[in-house]
C-alpha cells in the first residue's frame, strides 16, 4: 500500500513503507520528550508509538504536578497509511512534526474531553547522538534488536489542565528526547502477550539497568549500563557531548560507578554518586539529589486500568484520568520502570538530569535478596 512516505527518496528495500521487513509483534517505533520545572512543581511525558505489525498507533501525554497527582491522556487509533504527513503523525488531537530533522519538533495535544492540553516546541542544544546498539537473543531468538537517538534542548509553550494553563520558562526547566525503533522488549508494548501456549520467557535472578543524561552548560553527560545480580557489565554506553554547533568530539566514557541510596517504598534512587572513568584520563564524579519523579507505566508503558501501550482498541480509542501519587499500592502497579529528575553537582558546578532505572530481583551490591 502507496502511503505519503513513499514520495521520499529514502527507500532502503524493495517495497513501500507502510510495513517493516519482519513480523513480529513487538516491532516499535517511539518517540518520548520528558522534562521539568527544575523547582519539581510540574513534569511532563508525552510522545507516541508506532506497531506495524499490530495496526496500532497511540499517542499520550502525562503532566504531573507537586510530585503528587499525574493527569494523564491517552490515545490509540488504526494505522490507515493516510492519516499523516511527511513530517507529522496525528493521534486523534495529538500530533507530532519533525520541524527541522535533528534539530527542532512539535508535539501538540489540542482541544480533548479529557481536559489536557499542551503545546511544547523542542530546540536542541546539544547534537542527537546514537545509543549503542542492542542486540541479544534468548534460546536462539531475538529478545531485543533496537536502534535508539537522544538529544537535549531547549523547551517554550505551555500547559493546561482543566482550565488551567502552565506556561513554561525555558530557562527553568531541563528537557530532552528520544526515538526508538526495532524489537524492544520490557515496558512499552515490547512485553505485550503474543498469544495462548507461549514459553515463559527466561528471567535472570536479578538486573538493575541504569541510564543518566546530566546536562551543564557547556556539556552532556550520557550514560547507560545493563548488570547482573552480581554487578557484571552486559551492555554499556557513554559519552560526554559538547553544545550542537561547537564541532567538538564526544568524549568516549569507559566505565561508571556508583553509590546509589533508594528509597523505602521502591527501588528507586533518592540520591547517590556516580563516577565516570573518561577516556581523556579523568575520572568525572556526579551527585545527585532526586526532585520529582515520573511513571511511565500511567501512560502506557504497563498495563494500567486496563490498557497498556500496542493494545488494539479500535478504529480510534482514548481515555484519560488522574493517579494519586501518593498511593503506594496503586504505583506499585508501574513501578518497574522509573524515571527520576534530578539536581547534579560536578565539581561546584549545579546541572539537572534524568536517571531511568529497572532494578529487581536479588542484587549483591546493594544487598537485596530478591
Amino acid at each position: 500500500m502507496l502511503t505519503p512516505h513513499d514520495e521520499l527518496l529514502c527507500h532502503q528495500l524493495s517495497t513501500t513503507f507502510d510495513h517493516v521487513q519482519q513480523s513480529d509483534l513487538r516491532w516499535t517505533e517511539r518517540i518520548v520528550l520528558y522534562g521539568f520545572d527544575t523547582t519539581g512543581s510540574v513534569n511532563v511525558m508525552t510522545g507516541l508509538a508506532r506497531y506495524p505489525n499490530r495496526n496500532v498507533i497511540d499517542a499520550y501525554a502525562m503532566i504531573t504536578i507537586d510530585d503528587k497527582v499525574a493527569h494523564v491522556v491517552r490515545m490509540s487509533r488504526e494505522i490507515t497509511g493516510q492519516q499523516d504527513g511527511l513530517g507529522s503523525w496525528q493521534v486523534g488531537p495529538y500530533r507530532y512534526e519533525v520541524v527541522e530533522p535533528l534539530r527542532k519538533v512539535r508535539a501538540t495535544l489540542d482541544d480533548n474531553e479529557h481536559g489536557i492540553r499542551l503545546h511544547l516546541d523542542f530546540e536542541g542544544e546539544f547534537p542527537a547522538y546514537e545509543q549503542e546498539p542492542a542486540f541479544f537473543r534468548s534460546r536462539g531468538r531475538v529478545r531485543e534488536d533496537a536502534r535508539r537517538y537522544y538529544q537535549n534542548g531547549r523547551i517554550s509553550g505551555w500547559l493546561e489542565i482543566e482550565g488551567r494553563r502552565i506556561d513554561i520558562d525555558p530557562d527553568s526547566w531541563w528537557f530532552g528526547r528520544d526515538h526508538s525503533w526495532g524489537t524492544r522488549h520490557g515496558g512499552g508494548g515490547g512485553s505485550l502477550s503474543e498469544g495462548e501456549g507461549m514459553q515463559p520467557a527466561e528471567l535472570p535472578d536479578g538486573v538493575l539497568y541504569y541510564m543518566g543524561i546530566f546536562q551543564f552548560e557547556d556539556q552532556l553527560v550520557h550514560f547507560a549500563q545493563r548488570e547482573t545480580a552480581d554487578g557484571d557489565r552486559w551492555h554499556f554506553e557513554g559519552a560526554i557531548q559538547s553544545p550542537i554547533d561547537s564541532a567538538a568530539a564526544p568524549i568516549p566514557i569507559l566505565d561508571v560507578r556508583h553509590e546509589l541510596e533508594f528509597r523505602d517504598d521502591f527501588r528507586i534512587i533518592k540520591g547517590g554518586r556516580f563516577t565516570a572513568q573518561c577516556a581523556d584520563g579523568e575520572d568525572r564524579e556526579f551527585t545527585l539529589r532526586r526532585v520529582t519523579n515520573y511513571w511511565p507505566g500511567l501512560a502506557g508503558y504497563d498495563v494500567y486500568r486496563g490498557y497498556g501501550s500496542g493494545l488494539w482498541r479500535g478504529p480510534y480509542w482514548s481515555d484519560g484520568f488522574t493517579a494519586d501519587l501518593t498511593d503506594t499500592a496503586d504505583l506499585r502497579k508501574v513501578s518497574a520502570l522509573s524515571g527520576t529528575l534530578c539536581r547534579v553537582e560536578h565539581q561546584g558546578r549545579i546541572g539537572y538530569g534524568l536517571v531511568e532505572m529497572v532494578f529487581y530481583g536479588r542484587n549483591a551490591r546493594y544487598g537485596f535478596a530478591g
